[in-house]
């Protein structure tokens, strides 16, 4: 088949590649969000996926809209099916019908669970112990159309997205071909996802990343490790990026009482009282430093037992 492939981060590398070195299925384009600045200093830099297509002689479309004329230049093409993994963009009913095979998805949970955004993210977010790779036809609905099939993975203790996602991202890779090819000869089937049982997650925003320690030790990990690399909090007035953690398996080290957000070990270990349990901090970062464990960052003894953790920029965390 003739594939027109819409997708953009690395995530969707994987997939892609897999597709066009197969020599299976062939992909006559690439769809992609533009490129866009990255890093402090603002460089323009191609998607991933742009960067893939470029390697192999794909011609790459870039929409800021593709509902605005997209449909039109992606016809040029005469595809059989599209393949969207990750792109970014939401599909207009005009998108949907400019190939006989329609569109399929790539997504990253196990439906109907974890639609939208950042399935990835929330699936350890909320305490999942298993997730996986739905492969799905598209429908103008947000990840609610049929499913095709579907494969499961365990999400390992510690964790984080970004891990997951590359784990995630190879089982797209590892099972297209054969999906592409039961949408082909017509052994494919479609199951109706139960609206009921699904859950709708949104794009992440910065603010929404800051660390509660009210809930218990292992909710607070599972955030750490879910919103990864952009779970913080605040110490003495500096900011600090938590990068992994896990629950800890103790409370205190004296039998005293610790507010939520208090140190209570900070010697070779990190551990920090929660609402219910404590959680141990594997990894972070003070705001201008480097990513440490946290055993080769409490050799410089920037935090001691007694300090608080908390959301704000407050007095009491700008105590020396």
């Amino acid at each position: 088949m003739k594939i027109i492939y819409l997708g953009t981060p690395e995530f969707a590398v994987k997939p892609l590649e897999n597709v066009i070195e197969s020599g299976i299925h062939e992909v006559v384009a690439v769809v992609c969000q533009p490129d866009r600045p990255v890093g402090r200093k603002a460089v323009i830099t191609p998607p991933p996926t742009k960067i893939i297509a470029q390697k192999y002689g794909i011609p790459v479309l870039q929409f800021e809209k593709i509902r605005n004329g997209g449909a039109k230049e992606l016809k040029k093409f005469n595809a059989d099916i599209m393949v969207t993994c990750a792109y970014g963009q939401i599909l207009t009913k005009d998108i949907l019908d400019v190939c006989k095979f329609g569109v399929i998805n790539i997504h990253a949970s196990l439906l109907p669970k974890y639609r939208g955004a950042a399935p990835i993210q929330y699936a350890i977010v909320c305490g999942e112990t298993e997730t996986g790779v739905t492969f799905m036809k598209t429908e103008e609905g947000l990840d609610t159309g049929d499913i095709i099939c579907a494969y499961k993975t365990e999400i390992r203790e510690c964790e984080t997205s970004a891990e997951l996602a590359e784990r995630l991202s190879c089982m797209g890779a590892e099972h297209i071909n054969e999906v592409l090819s039961s949408i082909e000869n017509g052994t494919a089937t479609y199951t109706k996802q139960d609206d009921s049982l699904a859950n709708v997650v949104k794009t992440i925003k910065k603010e929404n990343t800051v660390v509660d320690f009210n809930g218990s030790g292992k909710e607070t990990a599972d955030f750490i490790n879910g919103m990864f690399p952009l779970a913080y909090s605040f110490c003495k007035g500096k900011k600090y990026k938590f990068y992994r953690a896990k629950q800890a398996n103790v409370f205190s080290g004296d039998g005293k009482t610790a507010k939520a957000g208090e140190v209570i070990f900070a010697d070779k270990r990190l551990i920090v009282a929660c609402g219910c349990s404590a959680v141990e901090i594997l990894e972070l970062q003070e705001e201008g430093g480097k990513r440490l464990a946290a055993r080769d960052f409490l050799n410089g003894r920037k935090i001691l037992a007694g300090d608080v953790f908390s959301a704000g920029n407050t007095n009491e965390n700008k105590k020396a």
